[in-house]
C-alpha cells in the first residue's frame, strides 16, 4: 500500500495529535461548555470530580480524533488494484511460440509465461535469466551455463538442465521457429542437474543474444497441453484464457520458483486493439490503463488532460517496405533504386506525429554494425524519374505494381506511398489484407510485388543473407561479411563487418527502410513498472502496478 505524507498522512496526523496533547494540558479542549467550566473557580470535594470528568471527556475526544484520522488515512491513500489492462496493436494468431511465427508472441510470452536460457533487459543486453552465470571458451566453441537452483514449471514439475538440454535439441531437430538464428549451434547436453553445456560447429558473436529469444525458451518435456490456446512454462504469469480475436489473460502463477521477478499484479488482461480510434477510446474510458502503441497523432488530448503520461520510446522496430528481388517487375534494380528516390521520408514521418526516425539501412541503432546510411537515396524525384525511364516507364506509360500488407497498419501509408510513386510513372494499386492473409500469402509463399510490414526484432540481419526468406534477396559478399562478422571473438571487429554488409544492402536497394518507428506508450497516471523501451519485442510484465487515482 503505498503511504502518503501529504494533508492525510502520517506527519499531519502526529501534528495534529501534538496540538490536542498541548490543549490538554493548558486546561483546553475543543468543546466550549466545558472550557466554561473549568475556568470556574470551585472549593471543597467537588474539584477532583469536575477535573476528572474534563479528563475523560478529554481522552474520549482525542480516541475519537484519533479514529477519524485513522480512517481519514484509510480513505486517502490509495489502494494498488489487482488487476491492469494493456492495449497492444498486433495479436497473435495462435500460442505456437516454437511453430508460429510473428513479434506478438515473444512479446506476450517470453519473459511472461516462458523463460530463457538467458535473459534480455530493455537496453538491449543479455542478463542471466533461467541460468545465473555462464563461462565461454577462448575458442568460442563451448558455452557452460550454470543454472538457478529449485526451479519448476507452473504445472509443478521440476525445471533442471535436462528440459534446457531437449528443448534446444528439439528446436534444432524439429527446426522450431527461429532454429535458423542458431545454425551453428552443434549440441546441448546436461552435464549434471544444474549445469548445461553448449557445443558450436564455428563461432557465433550472437549466441548469446539468441539465447534471450526463441532458441533459449525452455519446455517441460513430460508436460502435455494444447500449445495453440494455453501454455506450459516456467515464468511468473500462466496463461488463464486466450482469444486471438480479443484478448490474452494472464494469472500470477502460484507456483512460480523465482522472486526477483515475481508478479506484482495478480491479473493482466492483454487487449488486442489493432484500429487507432477503439484504442484510443478504450483508453479514456478505463478499459486499459496502458496504450501501447497509442498514434502519435492522437497524444495531444492525452498530455493536455493530465491525466496520462506519454513517452516515445526507443526500439528495434523497422518499417520496411520490402520489394520482391526475385519478381518480375521488381527484380531490376533500377525500379527499386527509382523507388527509394521518389519517397519523401520527412514527409511520411511528419504525418505520422514526428515522432519516428529516419532510417537508411537494416539495421536499427540499437542493435550492433548500425550506420546512418539515410543519405544513400535521399528524395530525389527527378532522378527517381530518370531511372524509370531508363528501366522504359513513365507517366504516361506507368509501370503497374501491388503493395500487399496487413490492414493493422491502416490504409494511410499505402495512400502516401501510392501518391508518392505516382509522380514517376508507378501506378501502386494498394492491397491491405488480415494479418493471416499477409503471414500466408507474403511472409510464407513470397508472393507479392511490394509489401511492408514492421520487423521489430533485433540483431534480424541474418535475414538479408538467407535467399529463401521473402525479400529473395541473394548477395554473396553480403554473406560472407555477416559470416565473419559471426566468427569475430571481437564485438567491435563484428560490429565493423555488420555495418559493411549493411551498406552494401543499402545500396542493393532490395527494401526502402520507411522509418525507424518509436513506439508511443500512453498510461494512465498511477500505472508503475510498465517498460520503458523495446516494448514491441520485449514486454516483461511482472514489475507492472496500477494504483488508481483517489476518486
Amino acid at each position: 500500500m503505498v503511504q502518503s505524507n501529504g494533508a492525510h498522512g502520517e506527519a499531519d496526523a502526529t501534528e495534529a495529535d501534538t496540538t490536542i496533547q498541548e490543549g490538554a494540558a493548558s486546561g483546553a479542549s475543543t468543546d466550549a461548555s466545558l472550557n466554561a467550566r473549568v475556568k470556574q473557580p470551585d472549593s471543597g470535594h467537588h474539584k477532583p470530580v469536575i477535573w476528572m470528568i474534563a479528563a475523560l471527556v478529554v481522552v474520549a475526544l482525542i480516541a475519537c480524533i484519533a479514529v477519524v484520522n485513522s480512517r481519514s488515512r484509510k480513505t486517502a491513500t490509495p489502494t494498488q488494484s489487482d488487476s491492469v489492462a494493456i492495449g497492444i496493436k498486433l495479436a497473435p494468431v495462435s500460442l505456437d511460440i516454437r511453430n508460429q511465427s510473428g513479434s506478438a508472441l515473444e512479446q506476450l510470452l517470453i519473459g511472461n509465461v516462458y523463460e530463457t536460457l538467458v535473459s534480455r533487459n530493455s537496453n538491449n543486453e543479455v542478463e542471466p535469466g533461467l541460468a545465473k552465470s555462464w563461462t565461454i571458451s577462448n575458442d568460442g566453441l563451448t558455452y557452460t551455463f550454470k543454472l538457478n537452483e529449485h526451479m519448476n514449471f507452473s504445472n509443478g514439475d521440476t525445471l533442471d538442465a535436462t528440459d534446457v538440454a531437449w528443448s534446444i535439441n528439439q528446436l534444432k531437430a524439429k527446426q522450431y521457429y527461429n532454429s535458423d538464428q542458431v545454425e551453428n549451434l552443434k549440441q546441448a547436453s546436461a552435464s549434471d542437474a544444474t549445469t548445461v553445456k553448449l557445443t558450436l560447429s564455428r563461432p557465433d558473436a550472437n549466441m548469446l543474444w539468441y539465447l534471450s529469444g526463441r532458441p533459449g525458451l525452455v519446455f517441460d518435456k513430460d508436460a502435455h497441453y494444447d500449445a495453440k490456446t494455453t501454455a506450459v512454462g516456467s515464468g511468473p504469469y500462466v496463461v488463464k484464457s486466450f482469444d486471438s480475436s480479443n484478448k490474452l489473460v494472464l494469472q500470477a502463477n502460484p507456483k512460480y520458483w523465482g522472486s526477483a521477478h515475481k508478479a506484482r499484479t495478480t491479473t493482466v488482461t492483454v487487449r488486442f486493439l489493432p484500429d487507432d480510434n477503439a484504442a484510443l477510446n478504450a483508453l479514456t474510458s478505463g478499459d486499459v490503463q496502458v496504450l501501447s502503441p497509442v498514434n502519435a497523432n492522437m497524444t495531444g488530448k492525452l498530455k493536455s488532460s493530465g491525466k496520462y503520461t506519454v513517452k516515445a520510446t526507443e526500439g528495434s522496430d523497422k518499417f520496411v517496405l520490402a520489394f520482391n528481388c526475385t519478381g518480375a517487375k521488381t527484380a531490376d534494380k533500377r525500379v527499386r533504386q527509382a523507388i527509394r528516390y521518389a519517397i519523401n521520408h520527412k514527409e511520411i514521418i511528419a504525418s505520422r506525429g514526428g515522432v519516428d526516425a529516419a532510417l537508411g539501412g537494416p539495421i536499427p541503432s540499437v542493435d550492433p554494425g548500425y550506420e546512418d546510411l539515410t543519405g544513400l537515396y535521399p528524395y530525389n524525384p527527378a532522378k527517381a524519374k530518370s531511372l524509370m525511364q531508363q528501366a522504359g516507364y513513365s507517366t504516361n506509360h506507368p509501370l503497374k505494381l501491388t503493395l500487399t500488407y496487413a490492414n493493422v497498419y491502416g490504409s494511410e501509408l499505402g495512400e502516401q506511398l501510392r501518391s508518392q510513386l505516382s509522380h514517376i510513372g508507378i501506378d501502386l494499386n494498394v492491397n491491405t489484407v488480415e494479418f493471416s492473409t499477409w503471414l500466408q500469402d507474403v511472409h510464407t509463399n513470397g508472393d507479392y510485388d511490394l509489401s511492408l510490414v514492421d520487423h521489430a526484432e533485433s540483431h534480424d540481419f541474418y535475414k538479408w543473407t538467407q535467399p529463401d526468406y521473402y525479400y529473395h534477396y541473394d548477395n554473396a559478399q553480403v554473406q560472407a561479411l555477416y559470416a565473419k562478422a559471426l566468427a569475430a571473438t571481437d564485438e567491435q571487429d563484428s560490429a565493423q563487418y555488420l555495418k559493411q554488409a549493411a551498406r552494401i544492402v543499402s545500396e542493393d536497394a532490395p527494401a526502402d527502410w520507411l522509418f525507424a518507428y518509436r513506439v508511443s506508450v500512453a498510461q494512465a497516471k498511477g500505472v508503475t513498472g510498465f517498460p520503458s523501451r523495446l516494448t514491441q519485442s520485449v514486454l516483461p510484465l511482472w514489475k507492472v502496478a496500477y494504483t488508481p487515482a483517489k476518486a
